[in-house]
């Protein structure tokens, strides 16, 4: 679908500082309180196995059921993690990074080491801008002109960079995680760019990184590894490589995004 966005009007003023406050301070109550649900959980289910052998048996009960539910279903279980992600994406929970690295150790767990982690870089992959696209969407058809009132000079900013870079601003963008995901999506979305553009960039920005923290998901241990083996046991170079990958990532783009940027000005000297 290659459509352009309408014309920008001119921004209202911006939102109040209150309103900020009152959106944020909504959110940590919506997350304390299920925090607060998933707690009362444990103790209405498992109260009476809360020793350490009973709950490890109980969650690794939990855990058999659904790899055994995931290898029945061998072609149903990426659709439908396909679909929860793209949802939890399109709405922009905070907890993606989370969610990642639970794909990364569940594929692993039922498909095998290199087939799972295969299967959760494609499927978290198309997931991940499939949810991007949904709020891009969203922005540009339906939200535009909310947003240009509480976020004016961030969306003059993406217009104005996206003008000066083209595409490769996003990609930029998508390849280091210096601006929250939620923000890119609605921000890009009151841009011209077209919107298979805005989907291929953002796949292919999105796709290293997504590639470790599948990797780092599943190197992490099952239960049973968990309860059995002490702390220093489990430090095993698989997780130690993920891990140093997570946090030399971010790092790494820079560097590689910055030499990018200076050949060509090099060049032109």
């Amino acid at each position: 679908m290659d459509d352009a966005a309408p014309t920008a009007a001119q921004p209202a003023p911006a939102a109040s500082p209150a309103a900020g406050n009152r959106s944020r301070a909504f959110i940590k109550l919506a997350l304390a309180a299920g925090l607060a649900a998933f707690v009362g959980f444990v103790f209405v289910q498992y109260g009476d196995r809360l020793d350490k052998d009973g709950l490890a048996a109980a969650v690794e009960a939990q855990q058999a059921s659904l790899v055994e539910w995931g290898r029945e279903r061998p072609v149903l279980t990426p659709l439908a993690v396909w679909a929860g992600y793209t949802a939890a994406t399109a709405v922009s929970l905070p907890a993606a990074a989370f969610l990642t690295l639970a794909i990364g150790w569940y594929f692993r767990l039922v498909y095998g080491p290199w087939t799972g982690l295969a299967a959760g870089v494609l499927t978290v992959s198309f997931a991940s801008t499939s949810g991007a696209t949904l709020a891009f969407l969203a922005s540009r058809f339906l939200l535009g002109d909310t947003i240009r009132r509480r976020f004016p000079d961030r969306v003059a900013k993406f217009d104005e960079s996206l003008k000066r870079e083209g595409p490769f601003y996003l990609f930029t963008l998508r390849l280091i995680p210096a601006v929250p995901f939620w923000l890119i999506n609605v921000g890009m979305g009151l841009t011209p760019i077209r919107t298979w553009t805005y989907w291929w960039v953002s796949q292919l920005g999105m796709l290293p990184g997504t590639a470790v923290f599948i990797f780092a998901g599943s190197q992490l241990p099952g239960v049973r590894e968990i309860a059995e083996q002490n702390p220093f046991q489990l430090l095993w170079p698989g997780p130690i490589v993920a891990f140093a990958l997570l946090a030399a990532f971010p790092w790494a783009a820079r560097f590689a995004l910055k030499k990018f940027r200076a050949e060509p000005a090099a060049a032109a000297d």
